[in-house]
């Protein structure tokens, strides 16, 4: 299918599913993951690109996702996930979360940003990740600066927070900078608690109220900050 074509397709299906879908009061999301909410301030910011930059494998960002999914089902709200390599599994997720989502699955970066671009302008989903860990850096150098101060534009006008993953830091727009710094192995991520093992760094911050980038989220190896 032509790309105009799945435009067409999920514009008409936001339409049908999501019919002004209510959004949540504030000016931050809050995920219902304690410590990384008060890291930057009490949650993901609305009206704002957040980048979360994951620079080594097994970092930990899926089991992110996972929770900030559960998060949606929990408050009551709903989640798109622009999939930029179509490597989302939901077999984790009982039926009744994976209601509340809304999962676009790309095979490119450019159909994953043209999806963006539409979903911040529908402005029904107080939440819309957009995962390019997954692509190449030959396709995501592909995408000019002007994209994502477009989509930061777009962000400013709906009460959205706009989280983009990335495995280098890419969004010159992004209004706060996240690293994940995480290299897990299967033992780590077998553990039910692994996702408050995450290490996450605030890089940069162009909000009010957040904490000093040299703070930090998680547990060391020595299971001490």
């Amino acid at each position: 299918m032509a790309m105009s074509g799945k435009i067409i397709d999920l514009r008409n299906l936001l339409a049908i599913r999501f019919p002004q879908a209510p959004m949540l009061v504030g000016t931050r999301l809050v995920t219902g993951l304690a410590s990384f909410d008060q890291l930057i301030g009490g949650g993901l910011p609305k009206g704002a690109i957040t980048e979360l930059i994951s620079p080594r494998g097994s970092a930990g960002s899926a089991s992110l996702v996972h929770a900030f999914i559960h998060g949606a089902y929990r408050d009551k709200y709903f989640v798109a996930l622009i999939d930029g390599r179509d490597s989302f599994d939901p077999c984790a997720l009982a039926n009744s979360i994976l209601r509340r989502l809304l999962w676009v699955r790309c095979t490119k970066a450019l159909e994953a940003v043209k999806a963006a671009d539409l979903l911040l302008r529908d402005g029904n989903f107080p939440l819309v990740i957009v995962d390019l860990i997954l692509n190449s850096p030959e396709e995501l150098r592909k995408i000019p600066q002007t994209t994502w101060y477009r989509l930061q534009r777009l962000a400013e006008s709906v009460p959205t927070a706009c989280l983009v993953l990335t495995r280098y830091e890419m969004v010159s727009s992004a209004q706060l900078k996240l690293v994940l710094e995480n290299s897990w192995n299967l033992e780590t991520l077998e553990k039910q608690e692994a996702i408050s093992q995450l290490g996450i760094v605030v890089k940069r911050s162009h909000l009010k109220s957040v904490v000093p980038p040299s703070l930090r989220y998680g547990v060391a190896s020595n299971g001490q900050w």
